[in-house]
């Protein structure tokens, strides 16, 4: 079995259907990646202890995905120099827009890529896209999905123009 990639975090199970997302992405693109429920509040010194591992343990990019306070991102980006994507989740009275502030506003030096709110299969692409810097046959399954992605869509007038009729 291939050494994990890519580290996929969350803060919480209830978060696991959104971040599913990251790793279907990552399965679709045969990445290996492992998968932990972590929080930065609840057990930091566990969250902590992950980051600063990630790298000896292979790891190449880390994913993380938190709503509300939204710290998990910024907690791991702290303890390693690896590449950390934050996927902010809705959740609670600002529906995601509380985490979204909290993964984006990080202090110089400290960096977090941020995809959308609830966007954990961008950050599956991103990873990949990161990744595919060094990896070539990665590099020509994301542009083989995409090709596959533009003609499915170049389809689409023509399937509604035969509905229309």
């Amino acid at each position: 079995m291939e050494r994990p990639k890519v580290g996929i975090l969350m803060g919480s199970e209830s978060d696991l259907d959104k971040m599913q997302q990251a790793s279907q992405v990552l399965e679709e693109m045969e990445v290996a990646y492992e998968m932990n429920i972590l929080s930065a509040h609840r057990v930091p010194d566990l969250t902590a202890e992950y980051a600063l591992s990630a790298r000896k343990r292979g790891l190449e990019v880390i994913i993380c995905g938190a709503g509300m306070a939204a710290h998990l991102a910024g907690a791991v980006a702290a303890q390693t120099t690896l590449p950390v994507i934050g996927v902010p989740l809705a959740s609670g009275a600002l529906s995601g827009v509380d985490a979204l502030y909290a993964t984006v506003q990080m202090p110089s030096g400290v960096p977090v890529a941020t995809v959308a709110i609830d966007g954990a299969g961008n950050a599956g692409y991103l990873a990949c896209q990161i990744l595919a810097i060094w990896d070539e046959k990665l590099a020509l399954r994301l542009a083989a999905g995409r090709q596959a992605t533009r003609e499915r869509l170049s389809q689409i007038p023509d399937k509604l123009k035969t509905r229309l009729k």
